[in-house]
């Protein structure tokens, strides 16, 4: 993951699957995105956690699924912080950073000989 940093998220909205880029931070397994509390994806996330994250390149490709949970703990919020989001929120206290925290649960990987290798938790 930290190869690629940039990922689609998808989150489903009533219905229907809605994708953006976002920039994505891990620390092993677990997903971390930054955003703002009053964005779109809080409420799509709290009315439906499934979530799907792609990214790579042709190399290589990940694709995760998994669930998808809002985290204001100042804690996660300290430790994912850095000056990019300045352009956003006035620091790791500003009340409308929040994090989304994301535990797949079924991540398949691509080589880029097309070989599958698929983890399951």
């Amino acid at each position: 993951m930290e190869r690629h940093p940039i990922c689609s998220f998808g989150t489903v909205e009533g219905n229907r699957p809605k994708v953006r880029y976002m920039k994505l931070y891990n620390d092993g397994l677990t997903v971390y995105l930054a955003t703002d509390r009053k964005t779109h994806k809080v409420d799509e996330l709290k009315s439906n956690p499934n979530v799907h994250l792609l990214f790579g390149q042709e190399k290589e490709v990940v694709a995760i699924e998994g669930t998808g949970k809002v985290n204001d703990d100042e804690t996660v919020r300290k430790k994912l912080w850095n000056r990019e989001f300045e352009h956003w929120f006035s620091g790791p206290d500003d009340p409308d950073y929040v994090v989304l925290v994301i535990e797949p649960s079924r991540i398949e990987f691509s080589d880029r000989d097309m070989n599958l290798e698929v983890w399951e938790a």
